[in-house]
């Protein structure tokens, strides 16, 4: 039976998709032991940091937001607001768990990403100061098996997790120590997911995993988008962070017959330079990404292509540098994430020699970055004149304005009236700026879609 009486929970969620669909799977399980979720942390009765350990400093903006949180409580408690609880979550309590406990007394538990199904559970068990306070398993077909089939979604969009983990090891990445290796959901369990989403006005939802195209249930991932473009309401479909080996062809078919899967490729490279890419252990090379995204655009011409690229890996000169360069300048992307290398404990590569200086580092990110972004730009100024399917998501900033989406990602911004959220509609497409087009929603647009 569930307490009936309300509760606040606060999810603070760092990092990438996968934890923003971990933060609403956790506030799922959590809601029939009467937790809402809230926008204000110092109201909160149960604090959740869902974090991330990917990036540079990760675990010390951690500890940087639980000394707020710290503050928070004590000030609660003071005024007779009742205690609250604190549980970091995530990659950085699955690869840094015992350390949190030791530093930050506050913390009531540590959940790795694959455990955060406990969650009930441990907070009873917390409660009652009996049990562990650190999970930290790697069974995700339990965790997944655990979980609710119905989600609560707000909005047309949504994030639907198909794949975790990775075997690739790539010498930079902490992935496969805080996600374990690759595990692939069975599909009808997939499909049920995303049928109910359905059923709550989704129209669009975009798969996830460390490396969704590895997915491994019966027809691959392309077998599942077809089997999810069958899905009645469900009329785009996404998919994202993708490796290049694993990307095969019947997915690449699967672009070209296809109709709900969307013209958009996140296909990241990291490096132009072979020599990076062994020492990364992409177990790929330029030549070979630029051939396989040859075949892409051969299967959907009009597709959107979006990478990934680290500067200053250890051992990376100028002249490797300018192999990644001339190979954005050979792909024409129509948007990228680009970092600094940045050393993370435990992975092959902070051992490795030849370790670059910040300031080249500073120096090659923003070379690549203005390549990179005049190259966004002329994608964008390229939309003009043309019309596209825009499915409006939300209300825009502005009086009389929504916004919503374009098959390439690109945010665009038309005046039309609150009741076109939740439709697709043609728009032709007057203005591009760097992370946005403006257009004008068609004379005929209500005529194509009834309300």
């Amino acid at each position: 039976m569930s307490d009936p009486t309300p509760k606040r929970l606060f999810i603070k969620t760092y990092g990438c998709q996968m934890n923003v669909y971990d933060s609403e799977r956790m506030a799922d399980v959590l809601r029939p032991l009467g937790y809402g979720v809230t926008d204000a942390p110092e109201d909160a009765d149960l604090v959740v940091l869902n974090t991330c350990h990917i990036r540079e400093k990760a675990s010390e903006k951690v500890y940087s937001e639980l000394g707020r949180i710290k503050e928070m409580r004590i000030a609660r408690q003071e005024a007779g607001g009742g205690r609250m609880g604190v549980v970091v979550a995530g990659c950085v309590a699955q690869a840094e768990g015992e350390e949190i406990m030791r530093r930050a007394p506050v913390v009531d538990l540590v959940v790795g990403p694959q455990a955060y199904h406990k969650l009930p559970e441990l907070i009873a068990r917390a409660a009652r100061k009996t049990g562990e306070r650190l999970a930290a398993d790697f069974a995700p077909e339990e965790k997944f098996d655990a979980l609710p089939v119905a989600r609560q979604v707000d909005g047309v969009t949504a994030f639907l997790t198909v794949q975790e983990g990775c075997d690739k090891f790539c010498t930079f990445c902490v992935v496969p120590y805080t996600r374990g290796g690759e595990y692939s959901r069975p599909v009808q369990a997939v499909l049920a997911e995303a049928a109910d989403l359905a059923r709550q006005g989704v129209r669009e939802v975009t798969l996830l995993g460390q490396n969704v195209n590895a997915y491994a249930g019966a027809g691959g991932l392309a077998g599942l988008v077809r089997a999810l473009a069958a899905i009645p309401g469900l009329d785009r479909i996404r998919y994202t962070t993708s490796h290049p080996r694993d990307m095969d062809e019947a997915l690449i078919a699967a672009h070209a017959e296809v109709g709900a899967l969307m013209p958009y490729l996140h296909l990241p490279v990291q490096s132009g330079s072979d020599r990076i890419l062994r020492a990364m252990n992409r177990q790929h090379t330029a030549d070979s990404y630029l051939k396989l995204l040859e075949r892409v655009r051969a299967a959907r011409p009009d597709i959107a292509l979006s990478g990934d690229f680290i500067v200053g890996f250890p051992g990376e000169s100028e002249a490797d540098f300018e192999a990644t360069l001339q190979l954005i300048g050979d792909v024409g992307y129509a948007s990228a994430f680009s970092f600094k290398y940045s050393s993370r404990p435990g992975t092959p590569a902070s051992a490795m020699t030849g370790q670059v200086a910040e300031e080249v580092k500073d120096e090659r990110l923003a070379r690549l970055n203005a390549l990179l972004m005049q190259q966004q730009k002329a994608f964008n100024s390229a939309q003009v004149g043309r019309t596209l399917p825009v499915l409006f998501e939300r209300s825009g900033r502005h009086d009389g304005q929504v916004l919503g989406r374009s098959p390439y990602l690109q945010a665009v911004h038309a005046d039309g009236p609150n009741r076109l959220i939740g439709r697709i509609v043609p728009v032709r497409i007057t203005g591009a700026a760097m992370n946005s087009i403006t257009g004008v929603i068609t004379a005929d647009a209500l005529l194509l879609e009834p309300a």
